[in-house]
């Protein structure tokens, strides 16, 4: 008879199968995951050497522990993964609100039934997704949410007294007996709520009321928290700190290759285009503003800078492309004008200090950008502040916007129009097609643009920008422009009618 089979606790007696407590359960489960090969945290990544290891010892010893780290850190998708590493199925008492074992019942009703009943006592399988639950520790949670309280409608209903202990209420953690349960943000949880958890960290029962009973809970308690908010919305109460047996920190991607992993895997970037490119250096790119803000000054360091932040970047991106694909007609393909479209994304992610908010939200994001946009430039292409190189690789193009070559890109430019203002511009081609191998025309347009922009970055051409249009000109011209010796220039009325 296989275990699943068995429909009373005689059946169940009958198949040989043995309890054991949630905890020695995910144990065993995680001896054989590593035996074998099967990683229970799969899409995790960047912590295969750091955090995961701590989190399988925690597990190995049956600890409840928590996951500390800033947002954005996968803390809770860690949390949500824990369930597989539970049995597939457990049998538990029929109608049982605290999924009472058949063999050693906890509750006034699993205690009953058996008694009663004997082998005939119903029994129930159910799935381990089932006995896993998490709260989000609001300000308003209570005990009863959490512990449970005497439920006086229950008392009326049935007609029971109210010391009769089958007129409680359970809350969330006793019906998690035999499961897992989670609390996100446990400092947000106010400090008397906190106590009422001490019990069941340390004695693992509960005590509801003035009820003189206790009940013994088999129960996994996991928790998450920010390190600000010790002192940001509230702390973690020394009593229960000490009783949370493993203390695990969290970090973010430690190298741009990690931080691109996670987002191609989190990123909605295949819509309904089935053929097209996402440059290589642009995911770079919108990685590297991520670890750029994570040592800005003008962010704070403190608040942290999510994961989730380019994920949404870049799927902004790939938004703009598709929006200019939708209008022009040409095939899905991405541009650096693209890039400067994930600000959004960006200025509601970031927390800046007193300097940033001075600066503004928009230009510390647009300053990220562009520091990003240097750094990953140079991977590619010859540093422009080293004197010999800017002369021999550089001078062609910086020579044909001095004699007043301009380069106009709109985000909404047809396609040819987009490639003839690249190429008209002298040694721009030249300097791509000496650094960069590929084989994809478009991708070669792409750093054509690349360059331009970085250029700009290393102060060797002028930008200015215009709603949905950039203009790169001369580097002297565009600062006595600023300056206001260019207002209302025909030339440039001209210029843009021609295109």
């Amino acid at each position: 008879m296989e275990f699943t089979s068995a429909e009373t606790l005689g059946d169940l007696k009958k198949t040989g199968w043995k309890p054991k407590s949630v905890k020695e359960e995910i144990r065993q489960n995680l001896k054989e995951a590593i035996r074998t090969g099967n990683n229970p945290f799969e899409g995790i990544k960047g912590y295969d050497k750091t955090v995961l290891p701590q989190l399988q010892h925690a597990l190995l010893s049956r600890h409840d522990f928590i996951l500390l780290g800033l947002r954005g850190q996968a803390k809770t998708r860690i949390i949500r993964l824990l369930p597989r590493l539970l049995d597939h199925y457990l049998p538990v008492i029929e109608g049982s609100e605290l999924m009472d074992d058949p063999f050693n019942p906890v509750s006034a009703y699993g205690k009953a039934t058996v008694q009663e009943k004997g082998d005939q006592t119903p029994v129930r399988w159910i799935h381990r997704d089932l006995r896993f639950a998490e709260k989000l520790a609001t300000p308003d949670t209570t005990v009863a949410d959490l512990i449970g309280d005497i439920d006086p409608i229950k008392a009326a209903t049935e007609k029971r007294s109210l010391a009769d202990e089958l007129v409680l209420n359970y809350g969330l953690i006793p019906r998690m007996n035999r499961g897992i349960f989670a609390i996100n943000e446990l400092p947000d949880l106010q400090p008397r709520i906190q106590v009422a958890l001490l019990n069941i960290m340390q004695e693992r029962d509960i005590q509801i009321r003035g009820f003189n009973i206790r009940i013994p809970l088999d129960v996994l308690m996991v928790f998450s928290a920010n390190p600000e908010d010790y002192t940001n919305r509230g702390n973690i109460i020394t009593p229960l700190k000490d009783r949370i047996d493993a203390q695990i920190i969290t970090h973010y991607p430690k190298s741009v290759d990690i931080g691109m992993e996670i987002t191609a895997q989190e990123a909605w970037v295949h819509r309904n285009e089935t053929d097209y490119l996402i440059p290589h250096f642009i995911r770079e790119i919108v990685e590297q503003v991520a670890f750029e803000a994570r040592k800005s000054e003008y962010v704070d360091q403190k608040s942290g800078v999510s994961a989730r932040m380019t994920i949404t970047a870049m799927e902004q991106i790939i938004s703009s492309a598709e929006r200019r694909s939708v209008l022009t007609g040409d095939p899905f393909s991405i541009r650096m004008c693209d890039l400067y479209h994930m600000v959004p994304a960006l200025t509601g992610k970031l927390e800046l200090v007193y300097e940033g908010e001075q600066e503004g939200a928009v230009n510390v994001a647009k300053v990220l950008i562009g520091k990003a946009v240097n750094v990953v430039f140079k991977k590619y292409f010859p540093d422009p502040q080293r004197k010999k190189q800017t002369s021999e690789e550089y001078k062609p193009i910086v020579q044909w916007f001095s004699r007043g070559g301009q380069v106009e890109l709109s985000d909404n430019m047809p396609d040819e129009r987009y490639k003839k203002h690249l190429t008209g511009v002298e040694g721009l081609g030249a300097l791509v097609k000496n650094h960069i191998k590929t084989s994809d025309k478009k991708e070669a347009f792409v750093f054509m643009d690349f360059a331009l922009d970085a250029m700009h970055q290393n102060s060797m051409l002028g930008r200015d920008d215009l709603d949905d249009t950039v203009t790169y000109s001369d580097m002297v011209g565009s600062m006595l422009g600023s300056l206001g010796g260019f207002e209302g220039n025909e030339d440039d009325d001209e210029f843009r009618d021609d295109r």
